[in-house]
Parts: structure tokens; C-alpha cells; sequence
């Protein structure tokens, strides 16, 4: 992480990316996080990727879970439904921060929840605060919901701050990043996120198509341990490697401020006149990548990144800098919460890390990805600009 949107403030964001540092699995597939957590690694910076990198393996859980893919997650019976129904439960959705993305998978959650007769009596989000997070917990907790989902925004203070919910024995459930010491069937139900190792190589092929399989590129990578970022930055590049191999990564770059962005890439495209593309580790850090084009003149440059962004899309939809984004589907991660978090209430084991399927956006398929992927349209500025062809 979006993931992955919207902009919002820079220094929200670089307070969201620095505070959810996880746990890192695997060294090879750069699952970073804190020390003391399940192993370490560092971010996927330069010297990251490679042929080490297996391009076939599936996307783990910061603690080493094996995925589920989501497909295999199964549907409530209509008796378990009814049962559910029967026990007028209820929910609490305590997010860390706003936007799209985080507006579409509320709205999941929202609409399977109403499905299953289970009232959402409290939403909140934390503006990237970990001291306010916890307050959500506490003013939520009032209120005595049955099941919580969440982003946590931090996974050291999560600990505590979750805490009061651990103790009554609310049925947690994370998107996207878990907390330090918590553990599947025990503190938490579920983790369910993209797939982040797939994401990282669907980006690779777009930029590969972005530039015809051929040329330099820049790499400009999340330069921090945040498990997330660090999993698709790390795959993005070992998929160029192995998969593209006219492809040459001539400049790297890493970043912890989004709003740094901007003078990296007028950096790199003074130092290398011929770069093709510029890959960036999450789309609002790709705001500033092409505005740096635009100063420059380089219409020729193309952008790829992660995650659906309004203004990003507008730049898409107008044939500019930005060709492509991977992303996962927050408005589906928002209803299989709520569908497992229903069935933990009925004594049903979740199973302890949940993948959705990663999709790609380029210009031809953008009103298809905003309707799959945040169940909305796309703005009406987008709409009118895709009236014009390139």
C-alpha cells in the first residue's frame, strides 16, 4: 500500500507507509518487517530481485501463511445465514485512513453484512494515527460489536490498542497488514489482501507492452520495510529480469516520502535521455513521477504503478504518461471479511490468509476496473476524456 488511491496528504501517507511496517516470511520474496516479528528482511531496493526471486511462488502471509486464493473461500449455507440472521449481531469497520480504495472496500463489507442481518454500528477512520486508531477501538468497543475489521495503522501500538476487542472476544479481522504478535484462530480471524507477488510481475507485463518489450527504464521503489510495497516492488523487478530481458533497469531509486517522487524522476530522466518507462511503487507516489515528465517535455515516457487513482486515470484516459496500473479488488476484500468474520461467529475456522486475484488497468479497460474493483463508475472527467481517441 492503497492499496493505493486517492492522494492524500504526504505526510499522511508517509506516516501510514512508515507505521505498518509487518513482519517479513521470506527473504527471496521480500516480505519485510519489524525485527522480532517472524525474520526480517530489508526493503526491495537495488540490489533486490534477480534470478533468486522464484516467479512461481505464491504470496505468504507476514507470518508465513500460505494463501488462499479467494475462490476457494466458501460461501455461507442458507441455514448458517439464517442462523447469523437469528443472533442480531453486530460490526464495527475501523479503517486507517480514506479514499477510494478504502471508501470501496467499506462498501463491501457494508453490503455483506447487510446480507447477512448484521448491523455496522460503527465506521471510523484513524487519519493515519495510531493514538486515534486505538480511541476507534475504545469508542467502537462501547457500542459491543460482535465482529471488527480493520486496517491496523500501526503493528507495534495495534497490539494494545486491539486489545480491548482481544479481551472481549470480538472476532478481528485485518485487510491488507496484520499485528506484531497476534496470531490466526487466536487473537485474529483472517487476513485477506492482494496477491502481491502476482501483482509485482502483472506490472512487469505492463510495462513491458507500455514500451515494447524493449529499453531503459528507472525503478523507483518504497525505500522502508512495509510488507506490502516491499512484496510487489521486489517481484516487479525480478520479473523485468527474468522475464524481460531487453528490458534494462538503468536508474533505482528509492523513496519513503510520496511527494519526493517528483524530483527523482526529473533526476533520472536528465541522467538517462532515453528512458521508456518509470515504474513507481504505488500510484499517488506516481503523481509526482509524471508531473516531472510533464516539466520536462517527455510525453514519450510511459508510468506504470498500483492501485486505482482518480487523477492518474484522468492522465490515462487523456493518452498522457500513465499506462497502467496492478491492483487488487477492495470492494471483494471487504465482503469476504464480512463473510468470514459472519462465520466465525458460528464457530467456523477461517482460513488464516485470504489473496484476491490481481487485475491490470490500462486505458482500453478502465470504466470495466472501476466497476469490478471499487463497485463505482469511474469520474465524470475520465468518462468525458475517453470519449477521444489517442
Amino acid at each position: 500500500m492503497s492499496p493505493r488511491l486517492e492522494r492524500v496528504e504526504e505526510k499522511m501517507t508517509a506516516r501510514r507507509l512508515a507505521s505498518v511496517a509487518l513482519a517479513a516470511v521470506l527473504s527471496l520474496a521480500a516480505c519485510s518487517g519489524t525485527p522480532g516479528a517472524s525474520g526480517g528482511a530489508s526493503p526491495a531496493g537495488s540490489s533486490s530481485g534477480g534470478a533468486s526471486v522464484d516467479l512461481n511462488a505464491k504470496t505468504v502471509g507476514p507470518n508465513g501463511e500460505a494463501s488462499t486464493p479467494v475462490a476457494d473461500v466458501p460461501e455461507l449455507t442458507a441455514d448458517e445465514i439464517a442462523k447469523i440472521k437469528e443472533g442480531k449481531h453486530k460490526a464495527a469497520l475501523l479503517w486507517a485512513g480514506s479514499g477510494t480504495w478504502y471508501n470501496a472496500a467499506n462498501g463491501g463489507a457494508v453490503d455483506e453484512f447487510k446480507k447477512l442481518g448484521i448491523d455496522v454500528v460503527a465506521t471510523a477512520e484513524a487519519n493515519f494515527d495510531p493514538a486515534r486508531q486505538a480511541t476507534d477501538v475504545e469508542t467502537a468497543m462501547a457500542l459491543k460489536p460482535d465482529i471488527i475489521i480493520s486496517l491496523p495503522v500501526d503493528p507495534v501500538a495495534g497490539k494494545e490498542a486491539f486489545k480491548p476487542a482481544v479481551d472481549a472476544g470480538v472476532k478481528l479481522l485485518f485487510i491488507d497488514n496484520g499485528i506484531d504478535g497476534y496470531t490466526a484462530g487466536k487473537e485474529y480471524q483472517s487476513i485477506v489482501t492482494g496477491d502481491h507477488f502476482s501483482m509485482g510481475i502483472a506490472a512487469a507485463d505492463l510495462m513491458s507492452k507500455a514500451i515494447g518489450d524493449s529499453g531503459e527504464i528507472g525503478y523507483i521503489f518504497h525505500d522502508a520495510t512495509f510488507y506490502v510495497t516491499n512484496n510487489r516492488d521486489r517481484y516487479f523487478k525480478a520479473a523485468i529480469e527474468q522475464k524481460h530481458p531487453n528490458i534494462k533497469i538503468v536508474a533505482s531509486q528509492g523513496f519513503t516520502e510520496e511527494g519526493k517522487t517528483q524530483e527523482i524522476a526529473a533526476a533520472m530522466i536528465a541522467q538517462h535521455p532515453n528512458l521508456k518507462g518509470i515504474y513507481v511503487a504505488w500510484s499517488a507516489a506516481a503523481q509526482g513521477v509524471i508531473a516531472a515528465l510533464r516539466e520536462a517535455g517527455r510525453k514519450d515516457v510511459k508510468v506504470v504503478a498500483y492501485d486505482l487513482d482518480a487523477t492518474n486515470d484522468l492522465d490515462m484516459a487523456k493518452c498522457g504518461n500513465m499506462y497502467g496500473v496492478a491492483l487488487d479488488q477492495p470492494y471483494l476484500e471487504g465482503q469476504v471479511l464480512a463473510r468470514l468474520g459472519a462465520g466465525a461467529l458460528l464457530g467456523k475456522t477461517a482460513p488464516p490468509f485470504v489473496t484476491v486475484p490481481v487485475m491490470t488497468e490500462t486505458r482500453d479497460n478502465i470504466a470495466q476496473v472501476w466497476k469490478t474493483d471499487v463497485n463505482a463508475d469511474p469520474p465524470a472527467d475520465v468518462t468525458e476524456a475517453l470519449k477521444t481517441s489517442c
